[in-house]
């Protein structure tokens, strides 16, 4: 059994969701004189590849030391979305499963293309990742709970789309932007699509559910696109936390794992070994 790492790159330029803290690092002791190395971190849980626990949005719902293995691993899918949402799109359960056969009770991994804009890649774009990524309206969620989705993961700033968050408010003209993308594609404005009652449905609606994400996913994501596998997030075992950052990777075979590392030297390589996202259909 060999592991393909799902999980950017994090350092202090790794962007925490708009607001958030940042990573942030010092050394309080040296080699010389201490004899050792040792560093102090100030982060928020939302960082990176990360995942949210329930107790983010659920103030009754389990912390992440309460995950059990059996939640975080499992047998999952990840669906390649790149070719039918962009900017500001909503995608479907339809898009999923026009795509990828999704089990009932499995791990759902959306590559929307976005992590192309993260910052460890050469396109790294941090608005475009973080405020114009396409999302889901409530019919994708109400479909996550009928088909017992265990938890999902994307490979963007969110799981909701940006403009279904107060990113609506914080950034008006990428708004202006959406507002005028929504007129035209569906014929609605942002405020009749994303009403009051559905603001930020992944995490309000689904986490009472146990439906969790992790979000800022990449890595080698994009040698699995529209495959199975076995699915692993590995955060702390952490009592009372909110959310945690996290290492998710995907178990696969020895002769699969040879495989999918001949068909990553097609890819070019970031400058910390990944697959360098290719750019999407549309």
């Amino acid at each position: 059994m060999k592991i393909i790492d799902l999980t950017i790159p994090l350092g202090i330029g790794t962007p925490a969701w708009p607001t958030y803290e940042p990573l942030q690092v010092k050394y309080f002791k040296r080699l010389a004189p201490n004899g050792a190395n040792g560093q102090l971190l100030t982060h928020s849980n939302h960082l990176g590849t990360h995942l949210d626990g329930e107790i983010h949005f659920y103030t009754p719902g389990k912390d992440i030391a309460s995950l059990d293995f059996d939640f975080l691993c499992g047998p999952g899918v990840v669906v390649d979305l790149s070719d039918a949402a962009g900017d500001y799109d909503i995608y479907t359960s339809e898009m999923i499963e026009e795509r990828a056969e999704v089990h009932e009770g499995d791990i759902l991994i959306i590559h929307t293309g976005y992590h192309r804009y993260g910052w460890d890649q050469p396109t790294a774009d941090e608005i475009r990742y973080m405020v114009k990524h396409p999302g889901p309206d409530r019919e994708f969620a109400e479909w996550c709970v009928a088909k017992k989705i265990k938890w999902i993961g994307v490979d963007c700033g969110s799981a909701d789309h940006p403009m279904n968050t107060i990113i609506r408010n914080w950034m008006p003209r990428q708004a202006k932007e959406a507002e005028a993308h929504f007129q035209a594609k569906y014929g609605q404005s942002l405020a009749e699509v994303f009403t009051d009652d559905k603001y930020q449905l992944m995490h309000i609606e689904l986490f009472p559910h146990g439906i969790i994400h992790a979000e800022c996913l990449g890595g080698d994501i994009d040698l699995l696109l529209n495959e199975r596998a076995e699915i692993g997030c590995f955060p702390w075992r952490f009592v009372d936390g909110e959310s945690c950052i996290s290492r998710i990777v995907a178990f696969v075979d020895d002769a699969r794992y040879e495989a999918l590392m001949a068909k990553k030297q097609s890819f070019e390589h970031t400058r910390f070994g990944d697959c360098v996202c290719r750019r999407p259909q549309i």
